[in-house]
């Protein structure tokens, strides 16, 4: 084993559950040709609310992914956070027999926001009509923000650090972070990510709350950041799960490299403050480059948060012309997630695996729905750009004030 100081932090495995795919395959092929997936919102009990589009994860066949005495105990946002998890351990090519005589060099970190709120309500509403003894006994777990964690560790057999992030949607790029301090300190590898499903019916009327949500009924109109006709944004579910990787121990196991964790900062600022936001996601993308011990003008992509309110967009652009200086005008900027909405904690995490992909295949992403670019950013709009992708500058913001932003530096090209 590579001694803790010696250590770097890599992915080796990618696992997508997105509303535009639900592999990691189909996820990149809608993402590099800048479909829009976004549509009126179908879920059952949500036809009355004035929250009308929405990024819904539809072709997945979750019972046949997922143990039917797990889907029982769990929510949707379990689920998916499960089914990406497998798909990562098997895009890293990690099996049991891999760690079975060392289970505690391996890992568990997820990030929520939302938590299960699909279950919670069908309890809460046995409660009610029904009475206790109809309230099932999982209801004490299911909805809990730490849910995925448990059963991605159980289920794996994972008996090494875990822990769950809530820092706001920010928080998946904390989980990240945290991996990679995990993999740095000693632990051998890390299944790390976020998914998300808040589009029950309680959890939609718990965002209705939210200043910045969308209720405008045309899909191409309801999330357009960066734009004169931004109107706010609107929630996804879904997210993405990594395999993170001490790198001399994935090399050693014949694991293939794909990108390096390479720095990550995070600040808080307040909620809704979006003028007072500049600062604090500026202050993280200057300690993410100091960590990664990255140059300003070496940045390749910026994955923009892109949160799609009009102070919050005039913010992320002057912080990244803060951070970046005479560059930050000219680094292409790309937000694919204005074609599948914001996933909460799995928006950023989704990002990390498009900016991956980008690295690998280089190729600039385009930002769906987005044409009238109204600040001072080099978006890509309209079709895919290729470049040379070294590093790739990931930001998130949560609507409570949480700012991060994490740097990836590529390691290889496409899978073979």
């Amino acid at each position: 084993m590579s001694q803790p100081n010696d250590r770097r932090a890599v992915i080796t495995g990618i696992g997508v559950v997105a509303p535009n795919g639900t592999s990691t395959e189909t996820f990149w092929k809608s993402t590099q040709e800048g479909i829009s997936v976004l549509d009126r919102v179908t879920r059952e009990g949500c036809e009355q609310l004035p929250l009308r589009v929405a990024g819904e994860v539809r072709d997945i066949a979750l019972d046949a992914l997922v143990e039917e005495r797990i889907l029982v105990q769990t929510d949707r946002f379990t689920h998916f956070a499960m089914v990406a998890a497998d798909l990562a351990l098997d895009d890293g090519r990690l099996t049991r027999a891999d760690y079975e005589d060392a289970p505690f060099a391996v890992g568990v970190v997820t990030a929520a926001g939302s938590g299960g709120g699909e279950f919670g309500q069908r309890e809460l509403q046995r409660l009610w009509g029904q009475g206790p003894r109809f309230v099932g006994p999982y209801q004490s777990i299911a909805w809990f923000y730490a849910a995925s964690t448990g059963q991605i560790s159980i289920r794996g057999g994972f008996k090494g650090p875990c822990g769950v992030v809530a820092s706001d949607e920010a928080g998946g790029l904390d989980a990240l972070a945290h991996a990679a301090g995990a993999v740095r300190r000693g632990t051998d590898a890390v299944v790390v990510g976020a998914a998300e499903a808040p589009l029950a019916p309680y959890s939609m009327v718990c965002q209705l709350g939210y200043e910045g949500l969308s209720t405008e009924e045309d899909p191409t109109r309801a999330y357009r950041p960066f734009t004169s006709g931004a109107c706010g944004f609107v929630p996804a579910e879904g997210g993405a799960m990594f395999l993170v990787e001490d790198e001399k121990t994935a090399v050693a196991r014949g694991a293939r490299v794909r990108a390096e964790l390479a720095g990550h900062a995070t600040t808080f600022t307040g909620a809704s403050r979006w003028e007072d936001s500049r600062e604090g996601l500026a202050h993280a993308i200057r300690g993410a480059l100091r960590a990664a011990r990255c140059a300003p003008e070496e940045v390749d992509v910026v994955f923009a948060d892109a949160l799609g309110i009009p102070d919050a967009d005039r913010a992320e652009a002057l912080a990244i012309a803060d951070a970046l200086g005479a560059h930050g005008r000219r680094v292409p900027v790309t937000a694919p997630k204005s074609g599948t909405g914001r996933a909460y904690c799995g928006a950023p995490v989704l990002d990390t695996a498009a900016a991956v992909l980008a690295m690998e295949h280089g190729l600039l992403p385009p930002t769906p729905n987005v044409f009238d670019v109204c600040h001072d950013l080099d978006v890509v709009t309209g079709t895919a750009r290729p470049a040379e992708l070294r590093i790739a500058l990931v930001l998130s913001r949560g609507l409570m004030g949480s700012n991060s932003a994490l740097v990836l530096r590529g390691a290889a090209g496409p899978p073979s």
